[in-house]
């Protein structure tokens, strides 16, 4: 049996984790595929593992072989399942492998713009302490977790998470209702937010979600809120958040994930100059990849692999 990863680079760093599938069948493993590579590489395999590389209708036509997809992530959206479904192609994902990374992020974010950590410890290294007339300084008025209501939008596994986490903290949760959830017990979406101190995006990317953080949802939201989204980019509308911030409405906002990833490099969320760069975080799509996730994730790969070729379902979304 052939296997082609087509992308293992995010997953594996430069070092090779999959050992274990090459008791499976004859695996290549590629560090990343562009779109017009995607045709020679997996030309003749049954297995393709993917997390970006997308395969769609027009590729699992070109490829007779094809038995097996396997997602090396949770969202399944670069496959195209109904042509999967109508060659009676297998397809699996990865869910719940990072879950407590995600969470722990979403607090590394608040603590950051809580007690701005990195930038006292440069301003002491940059000689002020030394300099201090007192025995204190403070880069800006740091702030308490306790008491605040922290307001998830999402309360499957990661969001779960994160109200344990915050309820460590001694703040104040709601889970507030996702437009298109059938989900019970949550508070509506509008009054959620004019309550919240801090709103933490942890929905599902739907036709109903696409853009929920517009500029209606951020007028919501009492003044000096934060907004942290570790998501899906595409939740938020960029212009209007960057509206907010730039009407000094939102206290600040952390992001790890934009509508287009990588960015352009003029994308305005991530310009230094911009006069609110100093409240707006952005990191590079980082929460799902402490070591232990993605060790949990090739696990899981293995696993869901070793299954289908033992005839038994595991983590199929086909």
């Amino acid at each position: 049996m052939r296997i082609a990863h087509l992308d293992a680079f995010t997953a594996d760093q430069g070092v090779d984790r999959w050992g274990p599938l090459r008791a499976l069948g004859e695996l290549t493993v590629h560090p990343r595929t562009a779109p017009a590579e995607l045709r020679e590489r997996a030309q003749g395999c049954e297995v393709l593992l993917t997390n970006k590389v997308a395969i769609d209708g027009a590729a699992i036509d070109d490829l007779p072989q094809l038995k097996y997809v396997g997602v090396t992530a949770t969202g399944v959206n670069v496959v195209d399942l109904s042509a999967c479904r109508t060659r009676g192609i297998a397809v699996t994902n990865v869910p719940g492998y990072s879950t407590e990374a995600v969470a722990q992020l979403v607090f590394a974010y608040l603590l950051h713009l809580s007690h701005d950590v990195a930038g006292h410890d440069a301003r002491v290294k940059a000689g002020d302490w030394a300099r201090c007339p007192d025995f204190s300084f403070f880069t800006r008025p740091p702030w308490e977790l306790a008491g605040r209501c922290l307001v998830v939008v999402g309360m499957g596994a990661i969001g779960g998470a994160v109200a344990r986490i915050a309820r460590g903290f001694a703040m104040r949760v709601i889970a507030a209702a996702v437009p298109g959830s059938k989900a019970g017990d949550r508070m509506p979406l509008d009054e959620a937010l004019a309550q919240a101190d801090v709103v933490t995006l942890h929905c599902p990317l739907t036709p109903q979600t696409k853009q929920l953080v517009d500029r209606r949802f951020l007028a919501a939201l009492k003044p000096g809120a934060i907004l942290i989204n570790t998501g899906r980019g595409a939740l938020i509308d960029e212009t209007a958040l960057a509206n907010s911030l730039g009407d000094g409405r939102l206290r600040a906002a952390a992001l790890d994930v934009l509508a287009s990833e990588p960015p352009p490099a003029d994308h305005p969320l991530i310009a230094a100059t911009a006069p609110w760069a100093s409240r707006l975080v952005v990191t590079p799509h980082i929460g799902w990849g402490s070591d232990e996730a993605r060790a949990r994730l090739v696990r899981e790969v293995v696993d869901n692999l070793a299954a289908w070729c033992g005839g038994r379902r595991r983590n199929r979304v086909d």
